[in-house]
């Protein structure tokens, strides 16, 4: 399949497509005519490189997955590369979630503080 192709059926754009070229992520394969060419192996890889940049992965992130599922593997978290990006991101997730629950409960308190204040000056 030729490039247009592959980003309609991947639902991703031409330029993220080179893009993921240029970074070594999607290898296309060149007609006689120089059209680059496609298949499903490709469509897979990129459906797994979109699929972890929609949860927040960055692009370097996606490449132990990439590589995981070139080698034959049946997904692209099975390798023990892409378990660490895994745990990593964990990680990083688990913190976001304490920074933002902290935040909340400030915002919490704040806000009650501000509604006892308004209602003292109503009596």
């Amino acid at each position: 399949m030729r490039i247009g192709e592959l980003a309609e059926r991947a639902g991703t754009s031409t330029r993220a497509l080179r893009y993921y070229e240029q970074h070594g992520l999607l290898a296309a394969r060149r007609t006689s005519n120089g059209y680059r060419e496609y298949d499903e192996a490709d469509l897979r890889l990129v459906r797994e490189i979109r699929s972890l940049l929609d949860i927040g992965f960055n692009l370097e992130d996606t490449r132990p997955f990439v590589e995981c599922l070139r080698s034959g593997r049946a997904t692209g978290a099975e390798c023990p590369a892409s378990i660490e990006v895994l745990g990593r991101k964990l990680a990083d997730l688990d913190g976001c979630i304490a920074r933002l629950q902290a935040a909340r409960r400030l915002v919490e308190r704040e806000l009650s503080h501000a509604i006892e204040h308004d209602l003292e000056e109503l009596a």
